[in-house]
C-alpha cells in the first residue's frame, strides 16, 4: 500500500445550513499533487441509522419523503447526533421520534460511508431490540408512517422500488446476517 497522501492546504468554497464544500491541495507519495473537491461534515456529531427489531423477524421501516429524489422512500429511521449526545443515546431518540419506540437493548453494529472519495459524511449503524412504545415530538415536517417488514425478504422489499437507499440495504443485510 502507498503512503498516504498529505495535504498541503483546505480552504472551503461554500457553506449552507447542510453543506460545506472544502478544497483540497493534495502531494501523492509519488510527487503529483491535485486539488480535490469533497463535501464536509457539517457542525453536528455525526449521524446514526437504527435498525428498530419489533421481533426477531420484523423491522420497523419508516415512509417518508426524500428531496433528493423526489419521492417517498421506506428506509430506515436516521438522523444526527446532537452535541454532547452519545451515539446510542442518538439512535434511541430519533427512533422515539421517527418510529414512536424506544429500545432497551442498542447494538452498534458498524460505521458506513457512502462515497469517500468525495464525502467526508460518516453514519453509525444501530440494531434496536426489546421496543416498547414511547413517542417524542421530531422535526420531521409530517407524521411517517411507519412500515412493518420481514427482515428475510429484503428482496421483495427492494422489488417493491420504494426502497432504494444504499445505507438501508446495506443496514437489514448486515443485521439479518448478525442475528442468524
Amino acid at each position: 500500500m502507498p503512503e498516504k497522501p498529505k495535504i498541503l492546504n483546505k480552504k472551503i468554497l461554500a457553506e449552507t445550513r447542510l453543506f460545506r464544500i472544502e478544497a483540497m491541495d493534495i502531494k501523492f507519495s509519488n510527487g503529483e499533487q491535485r486539488e480535490y473537491e469533497r463535501l464536509t461534515r457539517s457542525k453536528s456529531s455525526g449521524a446514526v441509522l437504527i435498525v428498530p427489531m419489533l421481533d426477531k423477524e420484523t423491522v420497523l421501516l419508516i415512509r417518508e419523503y426524500s428531496a433528493g429524489v423526489d419521492r417517498y422512500e421506506l428506509g430506515l429511521p436516521k438522523g444526527k447526533i446532537d452535541a454532547g449526545e452519545s451515539l446510542l443515546k442518538a439512535a434511541n431518540r430519533e427512533l422515539k421520534e421517527e418510529v414512536g419506540y424506544g429500545a432497551k437493548h442498542l447494538y452498534h453494529l458498524t460505521s458506513l460511508s457512502i462515497a469517500p472519495s468525495y464525502l467526508e459524511h460518516m453514519i453509525e449503524i444501530v440494531i434496536a431490540q426489546g421496543l416498547y412504545e414511547e413517542k417524542l415530538q421530531g422535526d420531521e415536517p409530517e407524521e411517517l408512517e411507519v412500515v412493518p417488514w420481514k427482515l428475510d425478504n429484503i428482496q421483495g422489499l427492494l422489488a417493491t422500488g420504494e426502497c432504494t437507499e444504499a445505507r438501508s440495504i446495506a443496514a437489514l443485510y448486515m443485521t439479518k446476517d448478525y442475528l442468524i
